[in-house]
């Protein structure tokens, strides 16, 4: 039986930046904020993000599971992805 080695995986550049920010208890609660990449990626990006978010405070049982949904979603189109909740990440 013989071993096949896979070939190390080449990692790309990222594509763009996405930072999902937190507004707040009033609708819309979300605001998707981008500094480099693609405009029409991060445009399709923003819309798919805003669909799984825009009545989902982070207090919401829902919020994370959609949350690791979205990050699937920037990790398929290879963006980076940063979340400003307006609390210390390990109080979320």
């Amino acid at each position: 039986m013989s071993v096949t080695e896979t070939p190390p995986e080449v990692q790309e550049p990222p594509r763009g930046h996405v930072r999902l920010y937190y507004r707040g208890p009033v609708a819309p609660h979300w605001e998707v904020q981008s500094d480099f990449g693609d405009r029409s990626v991060i445009e399709e990006f923003r819309g798919r993000a805003i669909a799984r978010l825009e009545l989902l405070p982070p207090h919401d049982p829902q919020f994370r599971r959609n949350r690791e949904r979205v990050a699937r979603d920037a990790e398929r189109e290879n963006l980076l992805l940063e979340w400003d909740l307006g609390i210390p990440e390990d109080a979320s």
